[in-house]
């Protein structure tokens, strides 16, 4: 019999709040973490809003030594450090043994770009001729695997560690590789996520596209408007999101808390064929994702309850919600609730996908719709497709058990999982 999959710990480091408490009140609310930064403005970006986790000098002590610290200014390494710690932890695993080792719990954590503003700056004043003067440290944090070398080594990790990384798809992607490494029975936890940097010259080719909306700079909590018809594109963000996932009896042996079980999902690619492009999901293998993520997890469509969908704020949101529709063969009073967390966060990218799905794991954890802010003006399309009702602008208690997580990321891949409420 193949192992089931729980999740026993969770972590967030998001614009709206740091830690789950946090995450968590900041979701109820709607509470937004977008904001003016007056250095985008200064470099003339189109878009001078994004979304930025706080995090104190003093909150960084809590995780990381001085020798740690010193020198290192990849944010992208720094919240996925965080919020793996806090799943870490929340899951009531040790963190106090430092000659622990565990070779039956892995680790996939994964990003888009890591250490871009640390590259920069090692290289600023350099030429061809010093360029052995980069500096010690700017080798883990600029290769992709450094947030998982940094995790690893200060959890003890012994089963696989590695980084994933396929764009905003990414998180998501992360959460199904390490289900299956436990449901295969190769690893008894799997500690996952994803994590994205944030600053000028990682936003920059963004603004660059001309995806990102410029009608909002003088009122930033209205500017993330998923699935809004007045949305203008999306604001950028950056964060991480960290889950634990554990081979259920594991967790049962432990007396683990578990927040939800995950059931199943699916990954795959348009190829950039059938109206896909680098930059546009090819319809036929969005749903085809849908559909399989649904099979694989041994239910029916109707038993969806909730989606959380990807929902930029572009023009695509509408071609996403007919996606679901056609996958699921459901529409109006039928479709699911539908929860587009970008609207209080922005677009994460690489991080967005462990984002939403800490985002949609506490919902069922605690049986709550969050409300989308700045949809009042549905698309006529979207309401061509699901009753109003079902996209809640406001907070709801409601019983849930099936949610579905979805994500499509550049270069037109996708993936997929549901997360199932876990009752003993």
């Amino acid at each position: 019999m193949k192992n089931r999959v729980v999740v026993t710990g969770l972590g967030v480091v998001a614009p709206n709040g740091v830690g789950i408490t946090n995450f968590s009140e900041a979701l109820k609310k709607g509470t937004s973490g977008i904001e003016f930064y007056q250095e985008l403005k200064d470099l003339n970006f189109s878009c001078q809003i994004g979304g930025i986790p706080k995090i104190s000098e003093a909150l960084k002590k809590q995780y990381f030594t001085d020798l740690q610290l010193r020198g290192f200014n990849s944010s992208g390494i720094l919240y996925g450090c965080i919020a793996g710690i806090d799943a870490w932890k929340d899951a009531g695993l040790p963190t106090d043994n430092f000659e622990h080792y565990d070779p039956e719990t892995g680790l996939i954590f994964g990003t888009g770009t890591s250490g871009v503003e640390k590259f920069r700056e090692a290289i600023y004043q350099l030429d061809d001729k010093q360029v052995r003067r980069l500096g010690s440290t700017v080798v883990v944090q600029t290769m992709a695997s450094g947030v998982s070398a940094y995790l690893s080594g200060m959890l003890g990790l012994g089963n696989q560690v590695t980084t994933n990384s396929s764009a905003c798809s990414t998180g998501t992607e992360a959460i199904i590789m390490g289900y299956e490494r436990i449901k295969a029975g190769k690893a008894k936890r799997m500690l996952v996520g994803s994590c994205s940097d944030h600053g000028p010259y990682v936003w920059g080719g963004f603004d660059a596209m001309r995806v990102c909306t410029y009608k909002h700079n003088d009122s930033p909590e209205q500017g993330s408007r998923p699935m809004s018809n007045s949305a203008s594109g999306f604001v950028p963000g950056s964060g991480a999101g960290a889950l634990l996932l554990e081979d259920l009896e594991s967790a049962l042996q432990r007396n683990a808390i578990i927040y939800a079980e995950v059931l199943g999902g699916d990954v795959n690619s348009g190829g950039q064929r059938n109206g896909g492009t680098l930059t546009a999901p090819n319809p036929e293998a969005v749903q085809r994702c849908i559909k399989n993520a649904i099979v694989n997890s041994g239910i029916k469509s109707h038993m969806v309850d909730a989606i959380n969908g990807h929902l930029t704020a572009t023009s695509k949101d509408g071609l996403e919600i007919e996606n679901w529709s056609r996958a699921l063969g459901r529409r109006g009073k039928d479709f699911p609730y539908v929860s587009a967390t970008k609207s209080t966060i922005g677009h994460c990218l690489a991080a967005a996908g462990a984002i939403e799905s800490v985002a949609a794991i506490l919902q069922l954890k605690e049986q709550f719709l969050a409300p989308n802010i700045n949809c009042e003006d549905l698309h006529p399309e979207i309401l061509m497709l699901v009753d109003s009702e079902k996209i809640p602008k406001s907070f709801q208690p409601q019983g849930l058990d099936i949610i579905a997580k979805a994500s499509f990321g550049f270069g037109d891949v996708n993936a997929c999982v549901l997360f199932k409420r876990f009752i003993a």
